[in-house]
């Protein structure tokens, strides 16, 4: 085997362990991965049941409802579509209605989405950059051209 030969061997197995190596850290990966959905997107496409996504928009006025035992249900909505929503914890201090929200979880088998956790915009200035985008698409959006960054 020439000097050249050896060199490119080296290179090519180098290449394969890396590849293997990027793919098994893809797959372990894969559970952590949550793709963002708007309402819309979950009222128009069939998600599964059990898949874990982030719901983003808009807490619909009127539609906060809690509980004694720390639960709480309200609806999600981008203007166009809502999606319920139930959450069991303590809310952050920002959540109110009208206000922009992130929720994590899973969609239950009767259409209602249950959250593990709920993020509140922090501050008058922010909002998601994937709900801003979604409200922007269907002319709702009512910041200013910097805010959703």
């Amino acid at each position: 085997m020439t000097r050249k030969q050896r060199r490119l061997t080296l290179i090519g197995s180098a290449g394969a362990v890396l590849a293997v190596a990027l793919g098994l850290i893809l797959f372990a990966l894969n559970d952590q991965i949550v793709f963002f959905q708007s309402p819309t997107d979950i009222t128009q496409s069939t998600i599964p049941s059990g898949q874990r996504i982030r719901l983003g928009g808009l807490v619909e006025e009127g539609s906060v409802v809690r509980s004694d035992n720390a639960e709480v249900s309200f609806r999600v909505t981008d203007m166009a579509n809502a999606v319920s929503v139930t959450y069991k914890g303590i809310l952050p201090d920002l959540f109110r209605e009208g206000q922009g929200v992130v929720t994590e979880g899973i969609i239950s088998s009767d259409g209602v989405f249950v959250a593990d956790s709920v993020l509140a915009k922090h501050d008058e200035n922010y909002v998601p950059k994937e709900v801003a985008e979604a409200l922007k698409e269907q002319g709702h959006w009512q910041g200013g051209e910097g805010d959703a960054q």
